[in-house]
Order: structure tokens, then sequence, then C-alpha cells
């Protein structure tokens, strides 16, 4: 697994809306990058909401969020639209993306890890846990300490 002080593996993927996503698209961005084992499923829909809560304190800090699960791009477009979850999803059907950064569960399905990326793209931490909660906890203790990132464009989402 990916280590707070190595710098987060560059990936490539699809959205919730079918659109192609590269995390390098945020470099400049804090970014929390969290992986969940099943769209749907209910320790996955309160860490989603949880994210989804607190996403104005992250988006008004200069924070990303981005989450990733080897769910299909339809499951994670239902998974969106029933919780309202306004950041990127991303589908990972080939599993590269939990392979890089070493959450691939021995079902086939990431376990739920959550980075905190630095501006730089290094990981700064690592929660890891079955429960959704210390997750979204975290993530906002780590926002309240970190300052607002100021810019003058949104970040690009394309490849």
């Amino acid at each position: 697994m990916i280590e707070a002080g190595q710098p987060a593996p560059e990936f490539t993927g699809t959205t919730q809306d079918g659109a192609p996503f590269a995390l390098s698209s945020l470099k400049g961005r804090p970014v929390v990058l969290y992986f969940y084992p099943k769209a749907n499923s209910l320790g996955c829909t309160l860490e989603a909401r949880g994210f989804t809560e607190h996403y104005s304190e992250f988006r008004s800090s200069g924070v990303e969020v981005v989450g990733v699960s080897v769910d299909t791009v339809d499951a994670q477009k239902r998974f969106q639209e029933k919780c309202g979850i306004p950041y990127p999803l991303i589908a990972d059907r080939d599993r590269s993306i939990a392979q890089k950064f070493g959450v691939l569960g021995l079902l086939g399905v990431a376990k739920r890890v959550t980075f905190l990326i630095d501006p730089n793209g290094t990981v700064s931490e690592v929660v890891e846990g079955i429960g959704p909660g210390p997750h979204v906890r975290r993530a906002v203790e780590r926002l309240a300490r970190t300052p607002a990132v100021v810019t003058d464009r949104p970040p690009d989402r394309t490849v």
C-alpha cells in the first residue's frame, strides 16, 4: 500500500458521467482520494454522504474529493444520483487504480482506504479501516489545518 510521504500514483479513469479523469488534473490542490468497496452498500453510502455533507467546506478551502471503486460507470452514476454526490466517482473496472495504490482486497474489491494528498501530489496521510466514520472525520480534521488554496480557475478534469 502507498504510504505517507510517497507520491500518489498517477492514474486515469472514467467518472460516473462517462468523462475521462486524471489525478494529475488536480495537481496544485489538496485531494481527499477515497477507495470504497461497493457503490450503494450501507457503509459506502454512509461514507459518501459524509464526504458530501462536508463538501462545501472542502471546496471553500480548495480541497478536491474523489471516490474510487471497482463498480461500473452505470453503478457509479446510480450511486451518485441516490446520494447527491457532487464530486467525481471513478469506475475502476480493471482494478488498475486500486492495484497502484495497493488497496485491492482478496475478493477483488477495493478496501476502504482514504489517501490525503498534498498539493504537490504527495500522500500526507493514509486512513484505513472498515468503518466509514473515521475516514470522513480525519479528512475534516485535516481540512481544519489546511490553509485555503487560492486559484483563479477551477481544476481541469480532462485527461
